[in-house]
């Protein structure tokens, strides 16, 4: 494989292998080529093409995908973002949803997994970004549901001082946590509110950094396109994605 196509640099390696598994003194075998397997995942991701389809030169696909899918299930990749974005800007938080596309192949898992496979499940991202458009998380829910439903859940244990959301946020358990928590609230009200409030317009004009987030995330295209069964290796792809874009 060309070393122009790898993604990883050496300066981002440096920052991610301490938080790596694998290292002497963890628990179980030492692993001699994560930053392989990282390149190989990200490849994965970036092409959008079958873990079957892996380049001989990254590795067997199976392995890489069985050592993808147990990072999954240890909460490896999770723990990753949170490291890495240990240091956010926390002046302003964003908060929006875009919806993913579920392809055919995210059909068909078994029966008695299909509480965390459902083919709609993660058809939505739900997303924090601070000031500066850095990627701080994100998590996964029915296609169907409303936004407001995760507003808290993106922002719990944060400190923002603002937070900036679409109006598809109005509401007022919403809006009355924020306060609670000492931070402005900058969401437009919906137009059948009895009585409209105001919000801070010029702040509101950040919100794009969300957004552009969003266009970033969906040019891995195995973001933009949902292939996988279980929601938990989608959630997965995309912490990995934050991590490379918050080093980038």
């Amino acid at each position: 494989m060309r070393e122009s196509r790898r993604l990883l640099r050496d300066d981002q390696w440096v920052k991610l292998e301490p938080l790596l598994p694998g290292k002497p003194g963890d628990p179980g075998a030492t692993a001699q080529d994560n930053r392989l397997f990282l390149e190989a995942v990200l490849w994965i991701v970036r092409t959008g093409s079958p873990w079957r389809d892996l380049p001989a030169e990254l590795g067997n696909w199976h392995t890489t995908y069985t050592r993808f899918k147990r990072w999954g299930e240890t909460g490896v990749w999770q723990r990753l973002v949170e490291s890495v974005s240990g240091d956010r800007d926390l002046e302003a938080l964003m908060i929006d949803s875009t919806a993913v596309r579920a392809h055919q192949h995210a059909a068909g898992a078994q029966k008695k997994r299909r509480s965390s496979s459902d083919r709609s499940f993660a058809r939505r991202i739900d997303q924090q970004d601070s000031c500066g458009g850095r990627r701080l998380g994100q998590s996964g829910a029915l296609g169907e549901v409303a936004d407001i439903t995760q507003g808290k859940a993106l922002l719990e244990g944060m400190t923002p001082q603002a937070v900036l959301a679409d109006k598809g946020y109005d509401a007022d358990d919403l809006l009355n946590y924020i306060q609670a928590n000492n931070a402005q609230a900058v969401i437009p009200p919906k137009r059948n509110r009895v009585v409209q409030r105001e919000y801070d317009r010029h702040l509101y004009k950040d919100r794009n950094l969300v957004e552009r987030s969003f266009n970033r995330i969906k040019q891995f295209r195995r973001i933009a396109t949902r292939y996988e069964k279980l929601a938990r290796n989608y959630l997965s792809f995309i912490n990995l994605v934050c991590v490379y874009i918050w080093l980038l």
